[in-house]
């Protein structure tokens, strides 16, 4: 069954113990590792006087019994705080974004262990079963994601803990280069998972990536740069040799054991009434 104490071992930098608290989950918690800028090795410390990067962190939980016996359901917990930018996605929802190809949601299973927080046996369970979700459905997710980078590249929309400094870059480069960033890498991670079946999170790319976060590139090199990728990621997906989609039941399988162990559920009952089975 799943403890009660995990939380006292988590301790984020420059915050309380109760103010890392309130970030996570109450219990449950399986997972938690770092995302974004972190995980990519393209994090700008706040030192920086061109920072704006948050701190992001995500994390999965096994929810309390009466969310899949009963109707207080809640799917996730999203809390931000200073510059703690923290996701934690209830263990069959965040399954569902896995078999959807999520590309965010997919960084949790592959992201360096140097960069996992937090992570009991079913949270490498998880990880060990990530193969379960391979498959070319990735390419739609990866290409959609990407493509709205692009859109957003020009449309200014800030929001965040660093919203003010990040309105400035933009006014100064014409374009805004985080978005730009994040669209090049998400083409050229989305062709390598298609290639190679691996969700390569850390970027030995990162210090062009970061080049472009800074505005070293021209919107117009940025642009061609992008148009030639989702060209090769639609090869990609043509050429590749993955399943055309994730083992569902695999997954729905990996589901039940990580839920019924937590709650100490008789898995052969569950099977029997399908109480899990969405």
């Amino acid at each position: 069954m799943g403890g009660t104490g995990q939380k006292k071992s988590i301790r984020f930098r420059g915050l309380t113990s109760s103010e890392t608290n309130q970030l996570l989950p109450d219990k449950g918690l399986l997972l938690l590792a770092y995302r974004g800028s972190i995980a990519h090795g393209m994090y700008v410390p706040q030192e920086n006087p061109d920072a704006i990067d948050d701190k992001d962190v995500m994390g999965t939980y096994v929810a309390p019994h009466q969310h899949y016996i009963g109707f207080q359901k809640k799917e996730h917990k999203e809390a931000m705080f200073k510059e703690w930018d923290v996701v934690c996605y209830e263990i069959r929802k965040l399954i569902s974004l896995l078999l959807k190809g999520n590309p965010n949601v997919l960084s949790l299973l592959w992201v360096p262990e140097c960069h996992v927080i937090f992570k009991n046996n079913s949270g490498q369970l998880l990880r060990e079963n990530r193969h379960v979700f391979v498959s070319k459905q990735v390419y739609h997710s990866f290409n959609g994601y990407a493509y709205s980078q692009f859109k957003k590249m020009e449309k200014f929309n800030f929001e965040g803990y660093m919203w003010a400094k990040r309105k400035g870059l933009v006014e100064k480069f014409g374009y805004d280069t985080k978005n730009a960033a994040h669209l090049i890498r998400l083409l050229r991670m989305g062709i390598e998972f298609l290639t190679e079946g691996e969700l390569y999170v850390e970027r030995a790319d990162a210090e062009q990536l970061l080049g472009i976060k800074r505005g070293e590139w021209e919107l117009k090199v940025v642009k061609e740069e992008a148009e030639r990728l989702f060209k090769l990621a639609e090869e990609a997906y043509v050429r590749s040799e993955l399943p055309p989609q994730p083992d569902r039941e695999a997954a729905e399988e990996l589901l039940e054991r990580i839920i019924c162990n937590y709650h100490g559920w008789d898995t052969s009952a569950v099977a029997r009434t399908g109480r899990l089975i969405w």
